[in-house]
């Protein structure tokens, strides 16, 4: 069973198929892309974990995912723990690295790097705590979305009740979590790896770009390969990772993971969450390294053995550009520089034109992807710096 039915997951059925696997994708949207591909629709919330359960009982599956799904990672694990199925982890673990809150609380307890933050269940609460906010800059976030759903960096509290009252519109829970803004040495890191029986067999770091036109300049609007950390910052950060899984006694998954070097010098992981991330990182990383993350994923799901995963360098220089409109609108045509015409490895476009598509605000906005692979590094950093000059979409 697989939780959601966007358009992330149709290499995930794929995969599913190839392997011989029955395939059914879950959520309450029938028209979602997805279950147009899988063997069967189930029409349930996949917020409601006890609602998924049932469902999953009923048809007796073997294997459970969300992959790509932030909202249904919880009630995933909640159905491989009730049903005896190959887990990820143990629910208490998946339900601290879902949610800001009880991550950060858990960090901080066990003495890994960590922004200063405070939470709250209610916007009164946190218009009455205002003079014991962490300092400014801050990031206002629900606890419990994705896809930068909800999130505001603030720089004064003249900001701050516009930035709650968008944060709590967006959390599934009703809360919120208000952190410390670390500023940054080069570019965070917002990629895939993947842990298999406790230990890391593949880590990789990456280097995430934003659009400083878009409608949320907090949106990832591009990926690159490989990061801008040292290799020492990415050891440390690769141990401090397997410290925390150790610690919450994760098992088997792949892990969309986010991590930053702090302008202070700290390493920091700002996010740890056992699915696959959205924005096709894992076929990035297939076309970058040739380990298909995807397969290991969907056969650990239902607890065949796992092959093929192990740290490779990458095969050249990689980008990845999340395709989106500066504008709401009737989407004409996209097009990319001649020059950088024998770069493109793949265009995948999701809409046709003639549809309405919207400013970039989440990465549900999105209208596609872009994958590139270049020779030499300066090259791609060049195309990366200047997307908005090589990519044009056009919008009426």
């Amino acid at each position: 069973m697989l939780l959601g039915g966007i358009h992330y997951l149709l290499p995930v059925i794929q995969a599913a198929h190839e392997q011989g696997y029955y395939v059914i994708t879950a959520d309450y949207l029938p028209d979602n892309i997805a279950h147009k591909y899988s063997d069967e629709y189930c029409n349930v919330n996949i917020v409601n974990k006890d609602a998924v359960l049932a469902e999953a009982q009923k048809r007796n599956i073997d294997g459970i995912i969300s992959f790509g799904v932030d909202p249904g990672v919880v009630a995933a694990a909640y159905v491989q723990e009730k049903m005896h199925l190959p887990q990820m982890g143990p629910y208490e673990s998946v339900v601290i690295l879902q949610n800001k809150d009880l991550f950060r609380s858990y960090l901080s307890g066990h003495n890994f790097n960590v922004p200063a933050s405070k939470s709250y269940s209610s916007k009164q609460a946190a218009m009455a705590d205002i003079t014991n906010l962490p300092p400014f800059p801050l990031i206002v976030k629900p606890t419990d979305s994705a896809g930068s759903k909800g999130v505001t960096r603030i720089d004064g509290i003249e900001d701050y009740e516009r930035a709650l009252d968008e944060a709590f519109s967006k959390s599934i829970s009703g809360h919120v979590i208000v952190e410390e803004f670390i500023e940054k040495q080069g570019c965070s890191s917002d990629t895939d790896s993947f842990l298999l029986n406790g230990e890391f067999r593949f880590v990789s770091f990456n280097a995430q770009h934003f659009d400083e036109k878009a409608a949320n300049p907090y949106t990832p609007a591009a990926y690159s390969w490989p990061s801008t950390f040292t290799k020492e910052q990415e050891a440390y950060l690769t141990s401090e990772l397997q410290r925390l899984l150790g610690l919450l006694h994760m098992q088997t998954s792949v892990f969309n993971i986010e991590t930053r070097i702090g302008a202070n010098g700290k390493p920091y992981i700002m996010e740890c969450t056992p699915r696959g991330g959205g924005n096709r990182l894992c076929e990035m990383l297939r076309y970058a390294t040739g380990v298909d993350l995807i397969t290991a994923q969907v056969r650990a799901a239902v607890g065949d053995s796992v092959e093929g995963i192990e740290q490779k360098h990458y095969d050249g220089y990689w980008a990845e550009v999340i395709l989106h409109a500066h504008k709401e609108g009737i989407f004409q045509a996209i097009s990319i520089a001649e020059q950088y015409s024998s770069s493109v490895k793949e265009i995948d476009l999701w809409v046709k034109t003639g549809e309405h598509v919207y400013s970039f605000r989440g990465a549900n906005n999105a209208i596609g992807t872009l994958a590139l692979r270049f020779e030499i590094e300066k090259q791609m950093l060049e195309f990366i710096s200047n997307v908005n000059q090589y990519v044009t979409i056009d919008i009426l």
